[in-house]
């Protein structure tokens, strides 16, 4: 197994900051850190907009701040993207949308228990992205094998460059679309979904994993042939907690899962203590052990991480700092707790 457990910590890569220097290291912070993505630095680095680079068809536009997908456009691009379409390098995420990634690849972390990297998944870039007539291109049979394909490509090559600085290197494919599946959204079901995320993931390298803030099936995720789950635990722990069996299945398989257990809300956050937050995770372990899954097993899969992204607290990266201490105070307790080293 790559991926560390043993209630390390990582967190969602999307920050506040307006500053790079300062998002890294709190990135660096992490026992698995990662590089940050920072929209309020530039629209590039939205999640949506850096999993569009080079991607045929897209309409984006920096003033406003919008990422649209025109069908004549794909048509007039086509052939230059498939011109490149043997080149692992092409797929990569230029300096113009992140420069801090770029940083992150020059840094020396062959020592950390693993790195981690991410990019948006075509089912969250799919339903995200709007075509001419304002239905999301995740629709489009015509252009949705084509993208699953893209998405594959833009992470491998991302996981290749990690790996070059760390053997134990890891992708989250942040997919907070999934939850939407199981509503009453029409033109693509969850039959659909997990006909196309298993010929997705039948193309992306390992490890990878799948990281959502939402409330999805969790059968349905806890099924796919995944190294790492990642989510908020600390809005959907009770829910999450009744899928034992399927949870049970993933972990002897050998998958990991990220507790996102901190909260980086202002309010929510306040409202809570690591006291309170040991509790509550502690609590979700005791109802699992008693379903069966041994709780020292359990924690020797298990990573900490903040429970979602936040950019809109009104102290700005404040909270979210905060949280990331909360995390890896906690972490410290538990490991205490059950004598890890």
């Amino acid at each position: 197994m790559t991926i560390p457990g043993n209630l390390k910590t990582t967190a969602m890569a999307v920050l506040p900051h307006k500053d790079e220097d300062r998002a890294l290291e709190l990135a660096l912070s992490m026992d698995i850190p990662f590089w940050p993505q920072l929209p309020h630095v530039s629209y590039h680095e939205d999640m949506y907009v850096q999993a569009a680079e080079h991607f045929p068809g897209i309409v984006l536009d920096m003033e406003k701040r919008t990422l649209r997908f025109s069908m004549d456009k794909f048509i007039d691009e086509f052939e230059e993207t498939m011109a490149h379409f043997n080149e692992p390098e092409y797929f990569d995420i230029s300096t113009a949308y992140s420069t801090v990634y770029h940083k992150f690849l020059t840094m020396d972390l062959s020592l950390r228990p693993a790195i981690r990297g991410q990019l948006e998944g075509p089912v969250s870039f799919g339903l995200n992205v709007l075509d001419q007539d304002d239905r999301p291109i995740l629709f489009e049979d015509t252009i949705r094998p084509f993208m699953l394909e893209f998405m594959a490509k833009r992470i491998n090559i991302q996981l290749k460059r990690l790996q070059q600085m760390n053997s134990h290197a890891f992708m989250f494919v942040d997919e907070p679309g999934l939850q939407f599946l199981f509503s009453a959204l029409s033109g693509y079901d969850s039959i659909k979904a997990k006909f196309d995320l298993e010929h997705f993931f039948s193309m992306v390298n390992r490890p990878r994993g799948i990281h959502l803030c939402g409330n999805p099936d969790w059968d349905f995720l806890l099924n796919f042939d995944l190294d790492i789950l990642s989510l908020d635990i600390f809005q959907n722990g009770e829910v999450f907690s009744s899928y034992s069996a399927s949870i049970k299945r993933f972990l002897e398989r050998g998958g990991v899962i990220a507790w996102g257990i901190v909260p980086t809300n202002f309010e929510p956050f306040e409202a809570e203590s690591i006291g309170s937050l040991e509790k509550r995770i502690t609590g979700l372990w005791d109802i699992l052990d008693g379903k069966g899954i041994d709780r020292t097993f359990l924690i020797s899969r298990s990573l900490l991480s903040p429970a979602t992204c936040c950019l809109i607290n009104p102290d700005g990266e404040k909270t979210v700092e905060k949280a990331f201490q909360v995390v890896r105070e906690l972490s410290r307790r538990l490991r205490e707790k059950y004598a890890l080293s």
